[in-house]
């Protein structure tokens, strides 16, 4: 059987953005996904500004290769709707100008984008990529891993193995420990909708926050040919407690609501209801150990207040091909060495995740939300830290200056 330095499980953003940054160092790997490329991925689809800047890391030309693709369209900024029904509205970029700038954002259907990227591992020779091969069974050796499909055939060895094969990752509950907890974890539903009216012209994506839907949100957002993907999420704790069929809710909701009533009133859903988990990274977890790294939401990074993971599953993907190109030149594959995997995920991620979860806690205080949406509204620091969280920006610089803090505070009226 083949033996490998490094080898990568998963072909989604997580994955697929580390093969293509070791290829980028020379370094060549294995590449498994269970499923063919193109294939669906249960998503919002939205793509930040921190999605574009992880596309340039891998290549200066691949966001306008994106760009320039019908398959996704551009994005301007967010519509935030409090549960007093004001609208927040928070651009990427302050004041941009459509005609001249880049674009700051973008909305593409999973099985696009995923193959957009799968597409660039398919021309790169460091990268032995191999699709429909599931691996049922990981094995640690002395000296790395086995791999074995479900018939206990041996695929192949490895000496460090990259855990990217998503928030169902049986290596991550069973290997690294990972175990579902309900009150760091969201339950979420997708579809798609065709004919949905009122939406941006700027193709701002929208996240509702409903009174009688709290702590969950429901999303809108635009994609190609004047569709939608519609979707709402709650945290799996209050799905159980309450005991909320979210299916029926985001009927109810697209049917009774005084403001998306009237917008879906002549939309056509497309397809059926697709739910999936998402691991959120409201808890600091360990992201790796003897002769591996967990990716993205393998490694429970999604953002508990936006639910977006593709940027953070990009962000680890090119640390993991930092410190596993590290690991095989000095040939140390032991958990005190990958633990600076995890200094270097958490050291770009973390304080905006646990900004993130103080806003998703605030969904249990509707009036306090509501006050944060009001002053955001008035207070262009408080509006510029919510833009930064989807953008690239350092907002750990910010996060360090006592001047934020002040006009975080005191400013605006």
């Amino acid at each position: 059987m083949p033996h490998y330095d490094i080898c990568i499980l998963g072909a989604g953003p997580g994955g697929a953005a580390a093969a293509l940054h070791l290829a980028n160092a020379g370094q060549p790997c294995l590449l498994l996904d269970r499923a063919a490329f193109p294939r669906d991925k249960t998503c919002g689809d939205a793509l930040s500004g921190k999605v574009i800047n992880e596309l340039k890391r891998i290549e200066p030309g691949l966001h306008a290769k994106l760009a320039a693709s019908p398959q996704q369209i551009p994005s301007w900024g967010i519509d935030f709707i409090a549960p007093n029904g004001r609208k927040l509205s928070i651009p990427f970029k302050p004041k941009f100008d459509k005609a001249a700038d880049a674009t700051a954002g973008h909305v593409a259907k999973r099985i696009d984008f995923d193959n957009f990227l799968v597409e660039e591992v398919r021309q790169r020779p460091e990268i032995d990529f191999r699709e429909n091969v599931d691996v049922a069974r990981t094995e640690r050796t002395p000296t790395g891993w086995q791999l074995f499909n479900k018939a206990g055939q041996e695929i192949a060895t490895c000496r460090l193995l990259l855990v990217a094969n998503g928030a169902q990752s049986e290596f991550a509950r069973k290997v690294a420990g990972h175990a579902l907890e309900p009150d760091h974890h969201c339950a979420g539903l997708r579809t798609y909708y065709d004919g949905v009216s009122g939406m941006s012209p700027d193709n701002f994506i929208e996240l509702h926050f409903i009174k009688d839907f709290l702590p969950g949100y429901l999303w809108v957002f635009p994609l190609p040919n004047g569709q939608a993907n519609v979707g709402v999420g709650m945290l799996s704790k209050t799905v159980a407690a309450k005991k909320i069929n979210l299916r029926q809710r985001l009927d109810e909701i697209l049917a009774t609501h005084p403001t998306l009533a009237p917008r879906f009133a002549g939309a056509t859903r497309l397809g059926s209801v697709k739910g999936f988990g998402l691991p959120l990274g409201s808890k600091r977890r360990s992201l790796s150990g003897a002769g591996y790294c967990l990716l993205g939401d393998a490694g429970s990074l999604i953002d508990p207040f936006s639910g977006e993971g593709i940027s953070h599953a990009m962000v680890s993907g090119r640390h993991a091909a930092i410190w596993a190109v590290e690991a095989v030149k000095k040939q140390d594959f032991s958990p005190e060495f990958l633990k600076n995997y995890d200094k270097a995920v958490y050291n770009r991620l973390w304080q905006e995740l646990r900004i993130s979860t103080v806003m998703q806690r605030l969904l249990n205080f509707p009036s306090l939300f509501n006050i944060v949406a009001n002053r955001a509204a008035r207070n262009p620091t408080l509006a510029a830290t919510l833009s930064m969280m989807f953008m690239d920006l350092d907002l750990r610089e910010q996060l360090r200056k006592p001047s934020f803090y002040f006009k975080l505070v005191f400013g605006g009226k």
